[in-house]
């Protein structure tokens, strides 16, 4: 009985990622046509995008402290309905007030369920007792690319954001609250072999730090794609509005693929090694983006780029719950505010750098901060260490 509620709790767990990456694709990859809608200037817009990390933040802040009284799978089975409904809220409106709020409690929810979200992945990670991560990363890809495809239907068929928005919204929220119900946070799985006693209690900020950084490296890259690719074919490399929606798409597809075999590479080469092959990928993908004479050698570029972050933020998040295992949902929660950071600096850094200088060179700094986590992949493990002794059955499972 415990083992199959650990794995409906997976199951459920896993489409909750999936329907967080459709929404939050079907966001990001209609940047151009939300801008058009409400008017948003250029040197407006990196603040528009900047509000949802910061907001999205002092969310997680405040869910640290929620899932304390709670547990992570309330958090989880509210925060997501109210995501898609900011989500319809942004195509609705027509005045820039109107965005503003929108996207604002969209940040709000988002930060929540970013938080609740990975703290019960670590958990069944841990009951599981080997690499199960960046399986349910992988479902998130998977809704990125449903998200991405969905968007350029509405671009090509010329829908209105809320014309797009509403079916889509109308089908996810009631299956998101139905597979709430089988939420489940793994109980005391085996301690992995290289968490330390300091580590299994309070968290202390200076074993966080390497990996706050490579959180923030991270997404500074993944934040490029999300919140630029679709301007950067447009207007660097002159692609169409329907063209521009493909650059996310391929990211998505490759990032899918390296996160559904990422797990068996973990459990192989261990997290050390995978997260270096996937910093040089993802370092030579912005470096091609940079170099891209046309429109579709910026959507190569954009592919490779994908396979190469696929891996960093799953481990990252991963390697938090080995190395504080006593205290995994707060080393969660405190290593996602570092997502936000690294969106809040990505956006208006790319964004400023290329209105001041140009787009492809601002596509260089994101390339030189991902190579960086390089130096950081020891904080992930040697290649010997493994989950609980290598155990492949779920242990045992609260429900929240």
């Amino acid at each position: 009985m415990t083992d199959a509620r650990l794995r409906r709790g997976r199951g459920s767990l896993a489409f909750g990622f999936f329907v967080q990456g459709v929404t939050f694709a079907l966001l990001v990859t209609r940047i151009p046509a939300i801008q058009d809608r409400y008017g948003i200037s250029d040197a407006l817009l990196p603040a528009f995008l900047a509000a949802v990390p910061i907001l999205a933040g002092v969310a997680s802040v405040v869910t640290e402290k929620v899932v304390a009284r709670v547990g992570p799978a309330v958090v989880l089975r509210w925060s997501q309905p109210f995501v898609l409904l900011a989500l319809l809220a942004v195509g609705a409106g027509t005045e820039l007030w109107q965005a503003a709020v929108a996207l604002g409690f969209f940040g709000l929810a988002v930060g929540a369920l970013d938080a609740s979200m990975n703290m019960l992945g670590v958990s069944l990670q841990r009951a599981y007792g080997r690499s199960i991560m960046l399986g349910f990363h992988a479902s998130y890809s998977l809704g990125g690319i449903v998200g991405a495809s969905l968007a350029w239907v509405g671009a090509h068929w010329h829908l209105s954001l809320f014309t797009s928005y509403l079916p889509v919204v109308a089908v996810l929220l009631p299956l998101a609250l139905v597979g709430s119900r089988w939420y489940a946070a793994g109980g005391d799985g085996p301690v992995p072999e290289e968490s330390t006693e300091k580590g299994s209690g309070a968290v202390a900020f200076t074993l966080l730090l390497p990996l706050c950084l490579v959180m923030t490296f991270a997404y500074i890259g993944d934040s490029t794609v999300a919140n630029w690719s679709a301007k950067y074919l447009q207007d660097v490399l002159h692609s169409s509005e329907e063209l521009a929606t493909v650059p996310y798409n391929a990211y998505m597809v490759t990032t899918l693929l390296g996160r559904a075999v990422g797990d068996f590479g973990v459990r192989r080469l261990g997290a050390a090694a995978v997260v270096r092959g996937g910093a040089v990928l993802a370092a030579l993908g912005f470096g091609l983006v940079a170099a891209a004479p046309g429109a579709w050698a910026g959507i190569a570029a954009f592919t490779l780029l994908g396979l190469g972050l696929s891996v960093l933020v799953p481990q990252t998040f991963a390697a938090a719950g080995r190395l504080f295992p006593g205290n995994s949902d707060a080393a969660v929660a405190r290593l996602n505010v570092f997502n936000y950071v690294g969106f809040l600096i990505g956006s208006p850094l790319v964004g400023a750098l290329g209105d001041a200088w140009s787009y492809r060179g601002a596509m260089l700094v994101p390339m030189v901060l991902v190579l960086v986590t390089v130096v950081y992949a020891t904080s992930f493990g040697s290649r010997g260490a493994r989950y609980g002794g290598g155990h492949e059955r779920p242990r045992t499972v609260d429900v929240g």
